[in-house]
């Protein structure tokens, strides 16, 4: 049975979804993130909607001395401010304890992103003689070559591709839809892994998801990064690789070869041009090494 607790997040968050349409990824955060507050204040003997100021507090210390970077801080201040904006508008408490607690100073860090050679040797790590293999690369294509985000990978269903066209349609935060142009190299691996090991995994059942496990069900982000991680270890990256490094990879490589902001800003399905502008200072840095090296007075 629920706790009072348990009952009054999922109130919360069923709110948050209707109005903000947040992503499942966000409302497991604050999910998590809140039930972490309810057991730290249950052992105090209150509640979550009997918390102060200081109790807040107090658990931010206790994640500070356990190591949690300020990022992690911010996320946890985040959640629980639009927990008690939200009682606060429903009525069920008369004080924001959030509201007067200072986030966290964040440095902005680059995204990291694989270099081109690195980007080939990954591609070429599955065995594309196996079903498992073939749907890998056909993965690992579409993500270097659309920059989609892992969770609009694994949840591409058949109904969202054109073929024809060479075009996916994307569903991604805040239920936003994009379209993404394949190109010729994911386009055919695409397929390929359609006509040869889609068929071959599924053995006639039926699933909506495009790309598919030997137990016939859908990918899953988790899966996927354990099968990036394989494969990296596989091409010879010597340092930790995950899903997200192609997508920072295809906006980087954009930008190197002249693409514009705005249109990377597009496929990435930036709704703000100014996140799509750290990319930038990646390229830069790039076009600083290719002078460097190869200017007569670099």
């Amino acid at each position: 049975m629920d706790s009072p607790d348990d009952t009054l997040i999922e109130l919360f968050l069923d709110a948050a979804w209707a109005e903000k349409g947040l992503s499942a990824n966000t409302l497991d955060s604050y999910r998590y993130d809140l039930r972490l507050l309810a057991a730290e204040l249950e052992q105090a003997g209150r509640d979550l909607a009997a918390a102060g100021r200081e109790d807040l507090l107090r658990f931010l210390a206790g994640q500070v001395q356990a190591g949690r970077s300020p990022r992690s801080l911010s996320r946890y201040l985040s959640g629980f401010r639009q927990f008690y904006r939200w009682l606060l508008r429903e009525g069920r408490i008369a004080q924001d304890p959030s509201a007067l607690i200072e986030s966290p100073k964040l440095g902005r860090g680059l995204p990291k992103a694989l270099s081109e050679a690195q980007v080939e040797a990954l591609l070429d790590a599955p065995d594309t003689d196996t079903p498992v293999g073939l749907r890998d690369r056909t993965m690992l294509e579409l993500m270097y070559a659309t920059g989609l985000r892992v969770s609009e990978l694994v949840s591409l269903e058949l109904a969202h591709l054109n073929l024809n066209q060479g075009i996916v349609r994307v569903t991604g935060k805040g239920g936003k839809e994009r379209l993404v142009p394949l190109g010729e190299e994911s386009l055919a691996w695409l397929q390929r892994w359609l006509r040869e090991g889609r068929s071959n995994l599924m053995g006639g059942a039926d699933c909506r998801e495009v790309f598919v496990t030997a137990r016939r069900k859908g990918m899953t982000r988790q899966a996927f990064w354990h099968a990036i991680r394989r494969h990296a270890v596989r091409a010879g990256i010597e340092r930790p690789v995950s899903p997200h490094m192609l997508r920072h990879s295809f906006a980087t490589h954009l930008l190197n070869h002249g693409a514009d902001l705005r249109v990377v800003q597009l496929l990435l399905g930036h709704s703000d041009l100014s996140t799509t502008q750290i990319y930038t200072h990646i390229a830069r840095e790039g076009l600083k090494q290719v002078h460097s090296k190869h200017h007569p007075r670099g």
